[in-house]
């Protein structure tokens, strides 16, 4: 029997093209960076942008939502493949950017795809147990480099933050109080923002604040400890890819080195599991249509 795309090829017709082809047609010709097709198999349908701009993960994050792609972080470690088509962003060359704010000053503006080593040799003395070659975009998404104990995620030196939603809302992202409502200026955040307050201020998220933070996502920043004012950027650290794009982060050059990757598993017991029902809370807020692939937390 023949099939229809070989009786087409033989009537000289072109076989339609299905929603991942012309996904990755429409998006090649439409963004200054690099596209790489990796895989046409069907269910298994992958490929790779190394973004020249923001204007580029714009570009892909309307069209992933209009063929329903998903769009993950290349370098985060996963506890599974991602499932159905996916195209896989990774910060390059292009988006490296990695300045001090001022002279003299201990903040640096960076962009996701500076590596680790570069801020090392920046006089970034926490990042020396690092893989040199690890972008900043994946060390902040990977989970286990953020087991900073609970309330102290101002250890990480991250000060701001400017990020994209899946559904293409920029943020930026930074301290938060009475005198800093910037933040909430857009009616996105108006609604995330206020809804992730209400859920750190639930029992299951206060039953978490001794210790080691179980979650994935640190919701703990919104109740930090001691001295530290909240600061919503830290609710990207550890993100996983899943919840924003990371357009740009400012770090303080004397943040603390966190854990070393290969020493860190996920705390056990009750904790995990309420930690676990808190992300899929976490998740929903962020990425309601399930944008960016969940990695799960079996890493």
């Amino acid at each position: 029997m023949v099939s229809p795309s070989r009786r087409a090829f033989l009537m000289g017709r072109r076989p339609p093209q299905t929603a991942w082809q012309a996904f990755c047609s429409r998006l090649a010709g439409r963004v200054q960076g690099v596209f790489l097709g990796l895989s046409d198999e069907p269910g298994l349908e992958q490929a790779r942008l190394v973004p020249d701009s923001s204007a580029d993960v714009h570009m892909a994050l309307t069209l992933s939502d209009e063929y329903g792609i998903a769009i993950g972080l290349e370098g985060v470690p996963l506890a599974h493949e991602a499932e159905g088509p996916t195209l896989w962003l990774a910060p390059g060359r292009q988006l490296a950017r990695c300045e001090r704010l001022e002279p003299g000053s201990s903040l640096w503006f960076v962009q996701p795809g500076c590596l680790v080593g570069e801020l090392e040799a920046h006089g970034f003395a926490g990042m020396a147990h690092l893989p040199p070659d690890l972008s900043v975009g994946a060390w902040l998404a990977d989970r286990r480099l953020h087991a900073w104990p609970a309330g102290h995620t101002a250890l990480s030196g991250l000060r701001h933050c400017s990020i994209l939603l899946a559904d293409n809302t920029q943020a930026a992202l930074g301290p938060f109080g009475q005198d800093n409502r910037n933040p909430l200026d857009s009616l996105r955040l108006q609604q995330l923002i206020p809804a992730l307050f209400r859920l750190m201020a639930g029992p299951d998220a206060q039953a978490l604040l001794e210790g080691e933070w179980p979650g994935r996502y640190r919701l703990d920043a919104l109740q930090p400890q001691g001295q530290e004012g909240i600061n919503l950027a830290h609710l990207l650290l550890g993100h996983g890819g899943d919840l924003a794009w990371v357009e740009w982060v400012v770090l303080d050059q004397h943040l603390q080195a966190g854990t070393a990757p290969d020493s860190w598993t996920w705390p056990g017991g009750q904790g995990s599991w309420q930690g676990q029902e808190l992300d899929s809370q976490i998740k929903a807020l962020f990425d309601p249509t399930g944008r960016f692939p969940h990695p799960g937390q079996d890493l």
